[in-house]
């Protein structure tokens, strides 16, 4: 095997960090191979430690809506460096930010920054559990919300992607109020909340889910959670940290019209750097400490730095609102059917189902991919194949077959065009293979 310099960082990396990685997707286990090092990143490119160049197809799993580096973003960064990093008090970027998502997501009327969408889930959950006094909270199969203890019940993601069957570490107890359901399953949620409904607390769901590839809610799914929720009086949350203002600028409840009770962010209200919220009526937020009992705390949230960027990154959608949100629809429009088409040249049975820029192609001869149940159905080694032919033409596509791929205003038609040989050379590997 060629020795890269990539090779020997991995190598190196894995004495000192489990896997070699800081987060377990990345380090290839699904895709065989060893994972790339990246030294820099450009518009819609990586720049990897060997100077290798890939169109970058997960833009750093969704923050990176602009693509890599934009100048508007690196400008807030470096005005903001010099005047400090952090102060563990208030700032007034923090109340802009604020000011800006109230006034873009429906559901937002007050919202609490963290530092991650992990800490927004998590933090949302409990808020949720103390405003109704209630224990138990609905989650859906292949819906990953973060590595908090209660939430890796039946998780997509990593989880998912390593195979793991529940994750170790986690007692029985602390997800033993964590009630899942199949996603999309309508009929499963009214047959829970006529049997359980003055328990729940909350049920949490991402709107259009991107931890088991690209499943979007079917037609009267995301209503029915919003009857059935008020009808019992439990919090309806949407994770949108991977949906929030890149569906919409205001997220998927703006995009579908169904207005949850709280939501969380994370990903693209960053920039590119740590940030995350959570949000929504004000008379649940008010449960939130010093103005009411539910404590939640973070040493650098609403970090200014990161305020910044974020800041940097919503003006600039909120300015070009009218033209970005339907120039990445058509971009993954004409990217889904690209994949569609060179599959069918190759006769190779493929699913490929995106909601705007959010894309994946399932391996597998069904119609669609409702649920978890369906992911799990869908060829890995054929995906594998898929990946690392994409890898070797200079394409980075999620090493997972359960992740979405997040395309960038960045790219272009024109490239993706240009990239059509190495595509259906992809496919054609496939075939090969089967």
């Amino acid at each position: 095997m060629e020795q890269t310099r990539s090779k020997e960082l991995f190598d190196a990396s894995q004495r000192l960090i489990p896997g070699g990685v800081n987060s377990p997707v990345r380090a290839f286990r699904a895709v065989g191979g060893e994972p790339i090092f990246i030294a820099r990143g450009e518009g819609a490119y990586l720049v990897d430690v060997d100077g290798k160049r890939f169109l970058d197809c997960i833009g750093s799993w969704g923050p990176l809506i602009f693509g890599h580096a934009h100048p508007r973003i690196l400008k807030a960064i470096a005005d903001q460096l010099p005047l400090g990093t952090t102060f563990g008090a208030p700032t007034e970027l923090e109340f802009l930010l604020a000011e800006m998502i109230v006034e873009a997501v429906p559901s937002i009327e007050k919202l609490r920054m963290v530092s991650s969408g992990t800490e927004a889930t998590m933090s949302a959950i409990r808020v949720a559990r103390g405003f109704t006094g209630r224990d138990k909270i609905v989650k859906f199969e292949g819906n990953y919300h973060g590595h908090a203890d209660f939430l890796l019940a039946k998780a997509g993601s990593g989880v998912a992607t390593l195979g793991l069957p529940e994750c170790a570490g986690v007692p029985l107890a602390v997800t033993a109020d964590t009630l899942t359901l199949p996603y999309n399953d309508i009929a499963a949620v009214r047959h829970l909340f006529a049997e359980l409904g003055d328990q729940i607390a909350c049920v949490i769901l991402e709107p259009v889910v991107g931890n088991m590839g690209c499943v979007p809610p079917v037609p009267g799914f995301l209503e029915a959670l919003r009857e059935v929720t008020l009808e019992n009086g439990s919090v309806l949350i949407f994770d949108e940290v991977m949906t929030g203002f890149r569906l919409a600028y205001g997220g998927a409840q703006e995009r579908f019209g169904v207005t949850p009770d709280v939501t969380t962010l994370g990903k693209i209200v960053g920039g590119g750097l740590p940030l995350g919220a959570y949000g929504g009526k004000r008379e649940i937020m008010d449960s939130v400490a010093p103005v009411g009992p539910v404590y939640q705390a973070g040493t650098l949230s609403g970090n200014p730095v990161a305020v910044s960027a974020g800041l940097a990154q919503l003006s600039m959608l909120k300015e070009q609102r009218e033209t970005i949100y339907p120039f990445l629809d058509d971009l993954g429009d004409f990217v889904a059917n690209l994949m569609r088409q060179s599959a069918k040249v190759s006769d190779v049975p493929v699913c490929v189902q995106n909601v705007g820029s959010m894309v994946t192609v399932f391996f597998t001869d069904q119609s669609e991919v409702r649920d978890y149940e369906d992911a799990k159905q869908c060829d890995g080694d054929k995906f594998r194949v898929f990946f690392r032919s994409l890898l070797e033409s200079g394409i980075y596509w999620p090493p997972s077959p359960f992740e979405a791929a997040f395309l960038s205003a960045a790219m272009t038609k024109e490239e993706w065009m240009a990239l059509t040989p190495s595509i259906q050379a992809a496919f054609d590997r496939v075939a090969e293979k089967s």
